[in-house]
């Protein structure tokens, strides 16, 4: 795992990770039940976006291509995507939690 050297990052990096886990558990699950691929769209490219900002270029990645499979309104890759994705935000959790800066 990579982390933002930048110290003013690395410091609003646990707040942004908590919000993406609160995110992601309220509403990847709701947009898939609803296919709602505005909104799931709109998500991930806030992930992509957000991500790189960051410096988690992993999770970027992943946005650009949750982008894709919405636009294709690929279900069952969206919803594939959805532990990979929720899975790296738990592991950064987990790290910073034991490495606090």
């Amino acid at each position: 795992m990579i982390l933002p050297e930048d110290e003013f990052i690395r410091e609003l990096l646990p707040e942004f990770v908590d919000d993406w886990v609160r995110e992601l558990d309220e509403k990847y699950d709701l947009y898939i039940a609803e296919k709602n691929a505005t909104d799931m769209y709109r998500l991930a490219h806030t992930l992509k976006g957000s991500c790189y900002q960051f410096g988690l270029n992993d999770l970027g990645d992943m946005g650009i291509k949750l982008m894709a499979v919405c636009k294709e309104n690929d279900w069952a890759t969206v919803t594939e995507m959805g532990v990979p994705i929720k899975k790296s935000f738990a592991e950064i959790k987990t790290f910073l939690d034991n490495n606090p800066i």
